[in-house]
């Protein structure tokens, strides 16, 4: 995923400054893209603008440097609906920004859409956990370094893989979830309390999510 389709996104729920936006990504939007430098957002902002994406508007500020607030053209607005109609491909590791990015804003544009970017990632998640869940997940020591437990590195290991699993069973159950709400499209009309009702560990709504 690319910081122009966070930032496209942002833009189509309200216009925004430059710091604004830096704001965002240094807190709720840390876990789209760590050590993302403010310049990338500038310059990315600056492409955006040369490709009739966004125009900006000049915001005078008391004691302080202008501020440039960028709102989206309708050129922005099909490019991202171009991107959200673009085949989503889920990654090896679940709760992917892409994925929750694409929701978010889908979620609201277009419920079909919705529906058919959940199913992907659900059936992706099934198969993985079909694969993967019963593998061996014995760990072969010869001639371990000095000082290494064997025994704890098997329990480590056997621990994370607990995490993993119950952490991936978690986000089946949200999906699940988050699939019957758009199939009866009980999305309309306000969520503000969809999450009262939800899975443990739903993260919708929420690009803060660690994955």
């Amino acid at each position: 995923m690319k910081l122009e389709h966070v930032l496209l996104r942002l833009l189509a729920t309200r216009s925004y400054s430059g710091y604004d936006l830096r704001k965002w990504l240094a807190g709720e939007g840390q876990f789209v893209s760590s050590r993302l430098h403010h310049s990338q957002i500038y310059r990315t902002l600056a492409r955006m603008a040369d490709r009739g994406w966004v125009v900006y508007r000049t915001d005078p500020r008391d004691g302080r440097p202008d501020a440039k607030v960028y709102r989206l053209t309708e050129r922005g607005q099909a490019a991202l609906l171009d991107w959200l109609r673009s085949p989503y491909q889920p990654t090896s590791r679940f709760t992917d920004s892409d994925f929750l990015n694409r929701f978010l804003i889908a979620a609201a544009l277009d419920r079909e859409l919705a529906i058919r970017l959940v199913t992907t990632e659900l059936a992706h998640r099934r198969e993985q956990i079909a694969r993967f869940r019963p593998r061996d997940r014995t760990i072969a020591f010869e001639g371990p370094m000095p000082g290494l437990d064997p025994a704890r590195h098997q329990a480590a290991a056997d621990l994370v893989h607990q995490y993993g699993a119950g952490a991936v069973d978690g986000w089946v159950a949200w999906l699940q979830d988050a699939l019957r709400r758009l199939e009866a499209d009980a999305l309309s009309g306000g969520t503000a309390d969809a999450s009262a009702d939800a899975p443990a560990g739903d993260p919708a709504g929420d690009l803060a999510t660690p994955a």
